[in-house]
């Protein structure tokens, strides 16, 4: 179901069915990078463990399923002109990707 602002929400759900957790993006992918950037991240991207997401779209049956992973990486350097200049007093921030794996449709029995 998609909302005022455009934007649809997902579930992030369990192997057992159980939905702990929601996203919200205009696409699947964003709210599926959302939920990569909750896992335990990595040192790098190539150390990082590939985690099985798996989102439902709220007022439907279809599971996205998605590979994610997450890992630090250094801030980058912003200039105090920037709206970002906050970033300056972070060391690390976190970083993920995902890579889409297909699209499943769940029975309600």
């Amino acid at each position: 179901m998609v909302r005022e602002d455009g934007k649809r929400n997902f579930a992030l759900r369990e192997e057992d069915g159980s939905e702990p957790s929601e996203f919200s993006g205009n696409m699947p992918r964003q709210a599926a990078l959302k939920a990569a950037r909750t896992l335990e991240p990595a040192p790098s991207e190539a150390e990082a463990e590939r985690i099985t997401l798996r989102l439902r779209e709220k007022g439907t049956q279809k599971v996205h399923e998605y590979e994610g992973w997450a890992w630090k990486d250094s801030a980058p350097e912003v200039d105090e002109a920037d709206d970002d200049f906050w970033l300056n007093d972070l060391d690390d921030i976190t970083k993920a990707n995902v890579s889409k794996q297909g699209i499943e449709y769940i029975d309600d029995e």
